[in-house]
């Protein structure tokens, strides 16, 4: 078996971009899975396609595990983690939001870790993103 995830687009417009992220876990956990796909974000009227995105808003709740947010790299950098059993908004909109500062093989994307997750654990994420082109 493996968790019971999904991810909807609540909107992907030219500048923001919004994804709402669930998981029920039976155990398995989530190891980098990929939940934002900047090259399947819809591109500017010119045709110039998105490159990344900034987060601007998480807006979550946990319970029995954690989640890392990461951004994609050869070698995978935290953007930020969520605690385990908590809820709340991390509003980063006055620094402009959260850039993606990975290095080597940074490809845009964002993954999430689940982290201590066991059977029946579950999160509910909302990302808020401004696209980057």
């Amino acid at each position: 078996m493996a968790d019971a995830v999904a991810v909807t687009e609540l909107n992907d417009g030219i500048r923001n971009a919004v994804f709402y992220c669930t998981n029920t876990s039976d155990g398995t956990g989530e190891a980098a899975v990929t939940k934002i796909d900047v090259s399947a974000l819809a591109s500017r009227p010119d045709g110039t396609a998105c490159t990344g995105v900034r987060i601007q808003k998480i807006s979550f709740a946990t319970v029995g595990m954690g989640v890392k947010i990461l951004w994609d790299a050869t070698t995978d950098v935290i953007a930020t983690e969520l605690p385990a059993d908590y809820s709340d908004t991390l509003d980063f909109t006055d620094v402009g939001g959260l850039s993606n500062y990975s290095g080597s093989g940074k490809t845009g994307d964002v993954q999430f870790t689940t982290v201590g997750h066991t059977s029946g654990d579950t999160y509910t994420i909302v990302l808020s993103c401004t696209k980057e082109y």
